[in-house]
């Protein structure tokens, strides 16, 4: 049997949602659409930029086009690698975390956000030789609580090493958590995104991975019959 531990990226990795807020929200503003940072936490957090900039103008009944949601995009991600480079902190605790998970689990991410970002943030956390596959937007059509990521990675990590498969998920979006429960596996929530209340849903719920260990999560881990190599 083995172990797929699927993280989320932003606001599990790297505590980075106030970044991307500030970016989405300016990007916006070029367009003349003004948005609040609450309108963001309750209503696009957990989505992809494509998904964010097409609700955001279809709200605004500004359809888009693909080029146009291409480049909105590019602008955003612009503004948010300018505000990482400067600073990018991390969600507390997730680097130990993480490495002791990876001594007896297969450590895959999942998120929404482009590989090149995830990528950034792997190595500044000193992740990226543990994470042994990453999901990004890059690699499917749509996003979270579709659950095409979360099956994505699954899918890689049995054509690599032999099933059957058990899996947990981390996340720290309400989409996060449909999609985790889409696929049969545990989910823990962090706290880093939405306050605890909201996340009543959850196996579990952390404000953050200070003072935990893997071990408080091995009842997380669910059978998933249809993963097999």
């Amino acid at each position: 049997m083995s172990d797929a531990l699927l993280l989320d990226y932003n606001g599990v990795v790297v505590d980075d949602e106030p970044l991307h807020a500030e970016a989405f929200l300016a990007t916006l503003a070029e367009e003349g659409i003004r948005l609040t940072v609450e309108a963001y936490y309750a209503e696009y957090l957990g989505l992809d930029d494509r998904a964010c900039f097409r609700e955001a103008c279809r709200r605004a009944a500004r359809p888009l086009s693909p080029g146009e949601v291409a480049r909105l995009v590019g602008r955003k991600r612009e503004r948010y690698l300018a505000l990482a480079s400067g600073s990018l902190p991390l969600v507390p605790g997730v680097a130990g975390f993480v490495r002791e998970a990876a001594q007896s689990r297969r450590v895959a991410i999942v998120s929404g956000a482009p590989r090149s970002e995830v990528s950034f943030g792997l190595a500044g956390a000193g992740l990226s030789e543990v994470v042994e596959e990453v999901v990004a937007c890059d690699d499917v059509p749509t996003s979270k609580p579709d659950p095409a990521g979360f099956r994505l990675a699954l899918a890689r990590l049995a054509a690599r090493y032999p099933g059957p498969w058990r899996a947990a998920v981390v996340e720290d979006s309400l989409p996060g958590l449909a999609a985790a429960r889409a696929i049969g596996a545990g989910c823990l929530m962090l706290a880093t995104s939405h306050p605890a209340a909201a996340l009543a849903g959850a196996d579990l719920v952390w404000p953050s991975f200070a003072d935990h260990g893997p071990d408080e999560i091995e009842a997380l881990f669910h059978p998933l019959p249809g993963i097999q190599a």
